[in-house]
């Protein structure tokens, strides 16, 4: 099953890239290509995804995720008009910082770590699970803010919906 998952994520992805490179919606040698580098990724990535793969083609997380991409741009052009200030005008407070969470497996984790990450300002440096928490460097850390004590300082909304995306 973690075979064919992999291989249907793949291939969607495959997909929506090459979708109208060449005037149609897709050649038949994209096709032939996006099944070979599918099975491919499929083959290599079966034992990453494990026992749970069936959660990827849940169609509920397929919305869930459609509905989340909204929230992760507007974060995403938040961050980056903060950015663009903090470079015009030299204000920054950089450090790492210790940002509690309440995640609970690795998949949140992971979809929590690397919407941080994507918005400008912030990198996941490291996540601790054992430690409920994940260590952020974030380009300003406002005052009293050195210890957050839970994560919507640093990320905003994005633990909401990593509990719900990677349940």
């Amino acid at each position: 099953m973690s075979f064919i998952t992999a291989f249907i994520w793949a291939y969607f992805l495959w997909l929506v890239l090459t979708a109208g490179s060449k005037g149609m919606l897709w050649s038949t040698q994209e096709l032939i290509a996006g099944l070979i580098f599918a099975s491919i990724v499929g083959y290599s990535t079966r034992n990453i995804i494990g026992e749970k793969a069936s959660r990827f083609l849940n169609p509920v997380k397929w919305i869930l995720f459609v509905a989340y991409a909204p929230v992760l741009f507007w974060g995403m052009v938040k961050a980056n008009l903060d950015v663009a200030y903090r470079v015009i005008t030299g204000k920054i407070r950089p450090g790492i910082v210790r940002v509690p969470v309440e995640l609970e497996n690795d998949a949140q984790y992971t979809i929590l770590s690397n919407s941080i990450t994507l918005t400008p300002g912030t990198l996941t440096v490291e996540a601790c699970p054992e430690e409920k928490a994940l260590y952020v460097h974030w380009i300003n850390i406002p005052e009293g803010l050195e210890w957050p004590e839970n994560s919507e300082p640093v990320s905003g909304p994005f633990e909401k919906w990593a509990r719900r995306l990677g349940a």
